[in-house]
């Protein structure tokens, strides 16, 4: 048996028009997609983009596409999904780096972020640092310094939406208006990792996230705003492409347990009703 685990993420540090195109940078956190790949048969219910990441993989080094039916995949997880925390990328990374070491075979970042984009548009998880990525075609894999530490009040909202169907939603407009905002934001992320300063990477997640209230807006915005000002926090991060919305902060240095109280006190849980405190961690997949 091989297995692999990959983090899942609280939405996006930023995402928008950075360079030419759309690209990210994840968010990645302490909770994981652990993936088992064994041989034996395929299972009933098992997750379609996984068993399309075995055929790739078969196909990518040669193998007769009939050996699939001889390989078995289980998945581990209790990520959220169609909620913007990479719940998708996390499978299928984590079934291709664990189908890899099944077959005797190792996968670099590169090649594994190709295969994955190649099935559906991937979050940049899938690298260890933190990473400019063209989630679209992998075209673009710009790795930043050493990132700095933080932890993450993950809010999550009953609401979901597919990744697939958010790109559908004309964006264009949206993302030119961004553009600048997002040039400042990618400038603030590499400074946040070149100097490890979580501020700076607050200040670069928040710039984000207003600029997505055009694309996709989050309900009360402006009271999570004016929290994290109160609360004197880094920053607050979103799903770009989903519903999960992230404050930014240091659980030593910051009240958690007020901070929870203040978004009863504003009614703010009333969209977000679930509450994770995650640690932000390196990304990429592990094999176990």
């Amino acid at each position: 048996m091989a297995v692999a685990q990959c983090p899942a993420s609280c939405g996006e540090l930023i995402q928008g028009w950075i360079m030419g195109s759309e690209k990210l940078v994840s968010c990645p956190v302490d909770w994981y997609s652990t993936v088992e790949v064994s041989a034996g048969p395929p299972r009933v219910n098992e997750r379609p983009l996984s068993r399309a990441m075995v055929n790739r993989l078969l196909a990518h080094w040669g193998y007769p596409a009939h050996l699939s039916q001889g390989i078995r995949i289980d998945i581990h997880s209790t990520i959220p999904v169609a909620k913007g925390m990479a719940s998708s990328t996390a499978d299928i990374a984590a079934t291709a780096v664990a189908t890899a070491q099944h077959l005797g075979h190792d996968l670099n970042e590169s090649t594994l972020a190709q295969l994955c984009v190649s099935l559906e548009p991937t979050d940049s998880t899938v690298f260890r640092q933190l990473t400019l990525f063209d989630h679209n075609d992998a075209s673009t894999q710009v790795a930043c310094g050493t990132q700095p530490e933080l932890d993450l009040l993950v809010l999550e909202s009953p609401q979901t939406l597919r990744t697939a169907d958010y790109h559908r939603i004309p964006r264009q407009a949206g993302l030119d208006a961004g553009a600048p905002a997002l040039k400042r934001a990618w400038e603030k992320v590499q400074e946040a990792c070149a100097e490890r300063n979580p501020w700076r990477l607050g200040e670069a997640a928040t710039l984000s996230a207003i600029a997505s209230q055009t694309l996709l807006p989050k309900p009360e915005f402006d009271s999570l705003l004016s929290l994290v000002e109160e609360c004197c926090l880094y920053g607050v991060n979103v799903a770009h492409s989903g519903s999960v919305v992230g404050l930014m902060l240091d659980r030593k240095q910051h009240d958690v347990d007020y901070i929870t109280w203040r978004l009863e006190e504003k009614k703010l849980t009333a969209h977000w009703p679930v509450q994770h405190l995650l640690r932000m961690v390196a990304g990429g997949v592990e094999r176990q």
